[in-house]
């Protein structure tokens, strides 16, 4: 089947309907990542949405209409890549060190320099991205699992066509459903947050009636919703009433209701340390397993190809420089030096996701964070705006390198990918920006709190301070608690990736229990019961789970996403 498509020639591909299609999905779907990465830290690969969408939208008219010009493999592609390269727009720091760096400085960035500054990111993402393509390509150790998940699917609906139409059906069904939810809840009539007694509520344990949740869980998987779960109930569950006992969290007076701003000012300390910490280790282990593997193959993991697109390279340095210098009063010597270290984390979360398909876009933004700590200790701008240069250009390199993948298998023209991944940055910037100010008109106000946790606003924030002011402005009991989690997380990280697979899944995810501690209870406990719901539906009917399940979480995602940045912009219209 891959042979048939690989050598099957290119009819249409760079064609304007396939282009102004992923222009379209990624205006749809870019709100959703943003409205997502704020709620719970993560975000969702919008790339088989995207294909399921465009390929039932054209094939439907050509049916309809009677045309003999179907919607091609290669335009589906195109389509795809520029939907999800909007999409993925978020890693460029919209839902992390842009909002930190409001919360630490006071300054908010107008919505034109905002978009500069993501696009451009993203923009150095793509050229490292290119440069890296031979040589990860070719080499066989980095199978790209999300390129290849990809891949599969869009073989697939070439190749059974009624199944795409069933997938969307199911797709569109679920977004609705999420998105009345949502708009009832938001509108007409609030969902209670019930819960079971006072004292449960005041440490966040309610019922969230969000369906976006639920769909998170069913992708998630159970290992990864447990440990939510046992994340939930260690931090807010035990620590919380700790901590209140003890004095070290006091309340404000007459206060009722879910505190979780007070809590998580004292929780977010130990669950950053455990989330850095495990990543970290966990990442060195896997790229000394790559270098070994590489040096054994007789390869090298960087090869400089013949320079062509020299002068994109070039035009997004000088972005990237400029506007650090121009936004954030850097100096142009320690923005030059953000270009080198990009290149070279852009390349370690290539490499990390060809070999197991999660990008570790959080660890490479606080290892950037990190050096920058250490190179001009003390400057928040620095600390944040240059280690974003490098998170966001892995961000962006590592969506382009799956796209790759794609494209090598059907015979794609790598070029041509290349110009539907910029039209994408450039839609997902705009729409991404303005998406986030409807949102989040005031952070100061309205971020780590029980409606926008926005984990990894918490995270950025957390690692900025502590280089900034050191460890002696946080009071003993923090530092303590920094010390064991930092240390339990090295461990986990060391296990998860020195034990076999079969026996590293019993482990709890490291990245899960850190990001416990930081979400309210009631969000954590929803997408346990997501993950519960989807594995026991497995466990009965494995063969509708395979069809179904992601389609149908994606779905759950997209609706109450999409809605939520609709009543976000209603409700802004009308109080304008």
């Amino acid at each position: 089947m891959h042979s048939t498509s690989a050598t099957a020639p290119v009819e249409r591909e760079l064609s304007l309907r396939a282009v102004i299609t992923g222009i379209l999905l990624g205006i749809l779907l870019t709100p959703s990542n943003v409205y997502a990465g704020l709620k719970i830290g993560w975000s969702f690969n919008m790339s088989i949405i995207a294909l399921l969408i465009g390929y039932g939208i054209w094939q439907g008219l050509v049916r309809r209409s009677g045309e003999h010009l179907p919607w091609t493999l290669h335009e589906s592609n195109i389509n795809q890549t520029v939907a999800s390269a909007a999409a993925s727009i978020i890693s460029g720091g919209l839902v992390a060190p842009i909002p930190a760096y409001t919360l630490l400085t006071g300054n908010q960035l107008a919505a034109l320099p905002m978009i500069a500054w993501v696009f451009s990111v993203s923009f150095l993402g793509i050229w490292i991205a290119w440069y890296l393509r031979p040589s990860l390509l070719n080499d066989k150790a980095l199978k790209f699992p999300e390129g290849m998940a990809t891949l599969e699917t869009l073989l697939h609906i070439y190749n059974h066509g009624r199944e795409a139409a069933t997938r969307l059906k199911v797709l569109l069904g679920a977004a609705l459903l999420s998105g009345l939810v949502k708009w009832v809840d938001t509108f007409m009539w609030a969902f209670p947050r019930w819960s079971p007694s006072a004292q449960l509520e005041r440490l966040t344990f309610t019922a969230d009636p969000s369906l976006l949740l639920l769909g998170f869980g069913g992708i998630i998987g159970i290992r990864v919703g447990l440990t939510l779960l046992l994340g939930a109930l260690l931090a807010w569950g035990g620590l919380g009433p700790w901590l209140l006992a003890n004095g070290l969290v006091s309340l404000p007076a007459g206060s009722s209701g879910p505190q979780f701003a007070v809590l998580v000012e004292w929780l977010l300390w130990p669950g950053v340390s455990l989330m850095v910490c495990s990543t970290l280790a966990s990442l060195a282990i896997r790229l000394w397993a790559l270098h070994r593997s590489t040096r054994a193959a007789g390869g090298t993991p960087w090869t400089v190809p013949k320079p062509g697109p020299a002068a994109g390279f070039a035009l997004a340095i000088v972005l990237v420089v400029s506007l650090q210098a121009l936004l954030f009063g850097i100096n142009l010597g320690m923005a030059l030096l953000t270009i080198p270290l990009a290149i070279c984390l852009a390349a370690v979360a290539a490499r990390v996701v060809g070999a197991t398909g999660i990008p570790p876009i959080g660890a490479i933004g606080q290892l950037s964070q990190l050096s920058f700590g250490i190179v001009a200790p003390g400057q928040v701008p620095i600390n944040l705006m240059s280690a974003n240069t490098a998170g966001g250009s892995a961000g962006q390199c590592t969506d382009l390198m799956n796209d790759f993948k794609v494209g090598k298998a059907i015979g794609a023209t790598p070029h041509k990918q290349v110009i539907a991944q910029i039209l994408g940055i450039f839609v997902g910037s705009i729409v991404g920006v303005f998406a986030y100010l409807a949102l989040i008109p005031d952070p100061q106000a309205m971020l780590l709190t029980e409606e926008w946790p926005a984990p990894a606003v918490a995270t950025w924030k957390a690692v900025a301070q502590t280089l900034t002011h050191g460890l002696d402005s946080l009071s003993p009991s923090i530092r303590w608690a920094i010390g064991i989690a930092s240390l339990f997380g090295v461990l986990l990280g060391l296990l998860d990736s020195m034990l076999p697979a079969h026996r590293a899944r019993y482990l709890p995810s490291a990245a899960a229990l850190g990001l416990a501690f930081v979400l309210p209870a009631s969000v954590s406990l929803m997408m346990a019961l997501g993950a519960v719901i989807t594995w026991a539906v497995s466990c009965r009917w494995p063969s509708v789970t395979q069809r179904f399940a992601i389609t149908a979480a994606a779905g759950l995602i997209a609706g109450e996403s999409i809605t939520g940045v609709g009543a976000s912009l209603w409700q802004m219209l009308g109080n304008g």
